[in-house]
């Protein structure tokens, strides 16, 4: 019975998230759970629709623009402010930035800021869930998602957000909104089929395109971040860990790039600490700041600033002996 029990278990754990029993006795509970690979699967096979549902500008538009969107719903919410809490909003707003970064289909908001938060707080060491350095690229760019340690939420890393009923939903069932996003965009298509045909899309076309093409390419430039960010790129401070500055990535990311920044000062809403380096999401911030969506947007401090001049002086002055 135990054994014909299990698949069910593995089932419930993926349509509620909050069932995930913790296990550390389990030999396999650090490794790679098959289970856990079925939403990558299917997220990946989809793009195959590629090949069936033929090419339409306005389906690409929308692959791009909601590329866009959701890239923002996660590095100024999922992470500047779920994580961080670098700005303040109202109990509404938060539900509304949540639902809004749920549609990138990457977890729930709870799970996502106790993940990073644990990450901080372990920079590049053995229990830090996806440091290059520790576990290697792929397990630190993929590989970690799958395993059956890193899927409970831990709570205890969260208690500001736990305490929210509506957040916890939304973590427990993070499947509901991105499934609610792919109906739309199926709906939307076929409408315009009907009622604008010199468009040129339909149901499944939308569905293939603006679903899962946007979603996944979404989900690999965003592990770019703990990937590639911690051992490509330049490092302007002395941090603990391997972090890194790349502007590609901070170009893909809208501002996630900038990540040595990031880990000397991550209370900082502003990851771009100079003019130079482009940081899209704290710039479409301080638009919301400007409407009155988001306040008291945290600054990076001047000490932090000044530190990063004498470094440079310092180099400058070591080059030139």
């Amino acid at each position: 019975m135990p054994s014909i029990a299990r698949p069910f278990r593995r089932i419930i754990e993926l349509l509620d998230s909050h069932r995930f029993q913790q296990n550390p006795a389990d030999p396999n509970w650090t490794r790679s759970d098959p289970v856990r690979w079925i939403p990558y699967i299917i997220l990946h096979a989809g793009c195959l629709g590629l090949i069936w549902v033929g090419f339409s500008w306005t389906a690409l538009l929308v692959a791009a623009f909601l590329y866009v969107v959701r890239m923002f719903a996660i590095t100024g919410f999922y992470h500047r402010f779920f994580s961080h809490r670098t700005f303040r909003t109202s109990r509404f707003g938060q539900f509304i930035f949540a639902v809004w970064g749920n549609t990138a289909a990457q977890r729930g908001p709870l799970w996502w800021a106790a993940q990073h938060r644990k990450h901080h707080s372990h920079s590049d060491e053995p229990e830090d869930a996806h440091s290059p350095l520790q576990h290697g690229l792929y397990w630190s760019h993929f590989g970690w998602l799958t395993a059956r340690s890193n899927m409970p939420t831990d709570l205890h890393l969260v208690p500001d957000l736990a305490k929210y009923p509506e957040l916890v939903f939304l973590d427990r069932f993070d499947w509901i909104v991105p499934i609610l996003l792919g109906g739309f965009l199926y709906g939307l298509g076929e409408l315009l089929a009907l009622t604008a045909p010199g468009l040129a899309t339909n149901g499944w076309q939308m569905l293939v395109y603006g679903f899962f093409v946007s979603t996944v390419v979404l989900f690999h430039a965003t592990c770019l971040v703990n990937s590639l960010a911690h051992t490509m790129g330049t490092r302007r401070f002395e941090t603990k860990d391997d972090s890194r500055n790349n502007l590609f990535i901070a170009i893909v990311t809208m501002g996630e790039g900038w990540h040595n920044n990031h880990h000397r000062y991550p209370a900082s809403a502003r990851q771009g600490f100079y003019w130079w380096e482009i940081d899209v999401t704290y710039y479409l911030l301080k638009a919301m700041q400007r409407v009155g969506l988001v306040w008291d947007i945290k600054p990076v401090p001047l000490k932090v600033l000044e530190d990063a001049k004498e470094r440079h002086r310092d180099k400058a002055v070591a080059r030139a002996a």
